[in-house]
């Protein structure tokens, strides 16, 4: 059946793409595509020409340059004379870090403070509504500032962790807190780890293979599977066994103080703590809000019905609203994602390395190089932000509603 714009069946006249519905929104996009190619074209060969006349051209030469500057934390081998290329890949690899922490954290947060702000308990809904609207109203830049400046003011440095005249002690002989940043322990790596790590990696696989075998036999023929203490079963005991097969070949190295600082296992950053807790509790009030409207938007008939077949409270969110809840909560959660990797940028305030500090920062001042080294940075937060929308969007697909 066509609608009647439609000529007749025959031969393909030019004014049909207008005229015929099937061809008009392929000539409207063609258009539109075209335009933008000429006006991208046209502001190209406005900077080109522009750079020209001051006797100045686009050249990324400078990225094989040695940096010159050194960098606290990192993820890889670098020194200060390592080019200004391998600098920037410190700080996208600091980015990717604390936006990965900080991604992470802020849905833990998010979702317990949303499930937690529909409790019956009045003394918990309002301490979770407290939160919510304390911790979304003030600004991410504040609150970056007040968690760095109680770190570095109430942590004791770490000479209090020296000798007789000690005043700190560390938690377990394995974990000190100081201004300067956490130390805890450093796995060391032996013959035959790579084993264990690659069983561990199994065991994962197997839990949520299990669990979703579970929840298909449920929904299938009614029958429940119990899925917490074979989940940790799963989890814990083949990495277990695999380790003691292998001889223990993972250990740990202990920080140890030495001369006026910790030497040894793994340091994390009064930076990376300050950046990665303000974005995940800034962030969190906001997913807390996604949750909670997610769970309303789910009729309370659903949960009726599941209480009225006998499930209990916590077996009726896990399956029959959370589900549900999915569909309304993911959308918006992607935007947060998205928010708190283009919010890691911050992170130079607090002296933190990201690509934004070491490309867009200290490179971009001392090469002089302005156009390239924003280009590439928007080249990157654009690579990141459109990958996270794609995964996010693939489970979003998966989870929809199918229609028949």
């Amino acid at each position: 059946m066509t609608t009647i714009t439609d000529p007749p069946q025959g031969s393909f006249r030019l004014s049909m793409l207008l005229s015929d519905t099937r061809y008009r929104s392929l000539t409207l996009q063609a258009i539109a595509a075209i335009c933008l190619a000429l006006a991208i074209w046209y502001l190209g060969n406005n900077v080109a020409k522009n750079l020209a006349k001051l006797g100045l051209n686009i050249d990324f030469g400078f990225l094989g340059v040695p940096a010159g500057y050194d960098i606290n934390q990192r993820l890889i081998e670098y020194t200060s004379q390592s080019t200004n290329l391998r600098a920037a890949f410190v700080g996208i690899l600091n980015t990717l870090l604390v936006a990965f922490l900080a991604c992470t954290l802020a849905t833990i947060f998010g979702v317990l403070a949303g499930v937690l702000r529909l409790s019956n308990n009045w003394i918990v809904s309002k301490l979770m509504a407290v939160y919510v609207e304390l911790f979304r109203n003030i600004p991410v830049l504040i609150w970056i500032v007040i968690i760095f400046t109680i770190m570095t003011a109430v942590l004791p440095g770490p000479r209090a962790f020296r000798g007789d005249e000690a005043t700190a002690s560390m938690l377990f002989d394995a974990f000190a807190f100081t201004n300067r940043g956490i130390y805890l322990p450093a796995p060391v790596w032996g013959a035959g780890s790579m084993v264990v790590v690659v069983t561990f990696l199994l065991s994962i696989v197997g839990v949520i293979g299990y669990r979703r075998y579970a929840t298909k036999l449920l929904y299938d023929t009614g029958r429940m599977l119990p899925t917490f203490l074979p989940s940790l079963a799963i989890f814990f005991l083949p990495t277990i066994l695999m380790f003691f097969i292998m001889g223990m070949p993972i250990g740990l190295e202990y920080p140890e103080l030495k001369g006026f600082n910790f030497k040894g296992g793994i340091k994390i950053g009064g930076p990376l703590i300050a950046i990665w807790f303000a974005l995940s509790i800034y962030t969190g009030a906001f997913i807390a809000e996604n949750v909670r409207a997610g769970i309303q938007a789910v009729s309370k008939g659903q949960t009726e019905a599941a209480a009225a077949l006998g499930l209990r409270s916590g077996r009726i969110m896990s399956l029959v609203v959370l589900p549900q809840a999915l569909r309304v909560i993911i959308p918006p959660l992607i935007s947060n994602y998205l928010n708190i990797t283009k919010n890691s940028s911050l992170a130079i305030l607090v002296g933190y390395a990201d690509v934004t500090a070491t490309l867009g920062g200290i490179t971009l001042n001392q090469t002089g190089r302005a156009i390239e080294c924003v280009l590439l940075l928007m080249l990157f937060y654009l690579v990141i932000s459109l990958s996270i929308s794609a995964v996010i969007n693939v489970y979003n697909n998966a989870i929809k509603l199918k229609e028949r």
